[in-house]
């Protein structure tokens, strides 16, 4: 619900009506204006009888909005978020971030390859699963706790802040100590559990839309995380479930200049996965850039062929870089640098 009230109301008359509205369990957001103040009222506004409201001379108009979503709503923050993790902004007008690395972390060894890799072909983010979530019971799932620690120690020798998937929210503890940004995966995007823990800590969170979720749902995903406090959450498209079979899933392009329209979130793509083929990863990656995309998350392996998983989708660190060369002439088009 929107109310806008006359700019000459009294302070004492504005603290009123918030003070009423705060009282029946609900939120207020205000936005100052010129010749009036707007109240983005949060939280289940069926309670709120509009013509009442109306009732003061004060307000000037009450207004239901059809968005069920208040915090990520550009309506109510009109301006662009820019998410820093670790120093490096997300969003806006800002540089389009390219994260990069393995889909899970194998050794080491293994690790710190592609991490250097990654780079010197310019990644401002490292990426890499510790915690597998699999189709199968029988497949790789991970290294764990130990995975989180030698990516930790990455980011120390390369200075890349690290990007890594959260499943469950026994390991909330773990990911905020050694993680810079919280990836939620799309078979968790609407585990509402871990979506609130995410809400009380202080951390970014990179939230992949679900497998077959509409773009409203993956809205309210990240209403979840922000208004548990933590408004620190990037989007981020990943392709859904259609009956196609070229591709592991069908990357739906689109939803950048929606997310756009609608809130105020930086969206960065994952080709990768959306695609399931590295020959299709560069165009899928250059027509995001073009689309408004303020990002790319990329898989990458020096062998793919020898990959524990996901391999079929991960590009060369060769490969990689070219497709980094390629985006920056794209950024450049579209206003962006990269």
């Amino acid at each position: 619900m929107i109310i806008t009230l006359k700019k000459q109301a009294p302070p004492e008359e504005v603290e009123r009506v918030i003070s009423g509205i705060e009282k029946k369990g609900l939120s207020v957001t205000v936005i100052e204006g010129a010749n009036y103040n707007v109240f983005g009222v949060v939280g289940d506004t069926t309670i709120l009888d509009e013509k009442l409201i109306a009732a003061n001379p004060y307000v000037d108009n009450v207004q239901r909005i059809a968005a069920p979503y208040k915090k990520a709503n550009r309506l109510f923050h009109p301006a662009d978020s820019v998410i820093h993790v670790a120093g490096v902004p997300v969003g806006g007008q800002e540089d389009l971030v390219v994260i990069g690395g393995p889909c899970s972390v194998e050794s080491k060894e293994g690790l710190f390859t592609i991490a250097k890799a990654v780079k010197e072909a310019g990644a401002d983010m490292l990426r890499g699963g510790a915690y597998k979530p699999r189709t199968s019971p029988y497949a790789f799932q991970g290294q764990g706790t130990a995975g989180l620690q030698w990516m930790a120690e990455a980011r120390e020798q390369l200075g890349l802040p690290i990007v890594s998937e959260m499943m469950s929210i026994d390991k909330l503890e773990e990911f905020n100590e050694y993680v810079d940004l919280i990836q939620v995966g799309a078979r968790n995007m609407q585990n509402f559990d871990l979506l609130k823990a995410l809400g009380t800590i202080r951390k970014p969170v990179l939230l992949k839309r679900g497998l077959a979720n509409t773009i409203e749902e993956w809205i309210m995903a990240a209403e979840y995380i922000m208004a548990g406090g933590n408004d620190q959450v990037i989007l981020c498209e990943r392709g859904i479930r259609t009956f196609e079979k070229y591709t592991r899933n069908t990357l739906d392009l689109s939803v950048i200049p929606i997310i756009k329209q609608k809130t105020h979130l930086p969206i960065i793509i994952d080709p990768s996965h959306a695609t399931g083929d590295w020959r299709l990863v560069e165009s899928m990656s250059l027509a995001a850039i073009a689309a408004g995309a303020d990002g790319l998350i990329l898989e990458v392996h020096d062998c793919p062929e020898c990959a524990w998983s996901d391999g079929a989708q991960s590009l060369k660190p060769e490969r990689f870089q070219e497709v980094i060369e390629k985006g920056r002439a794209i950024a450049k088009v579209v206003g962006r640098g990269m």
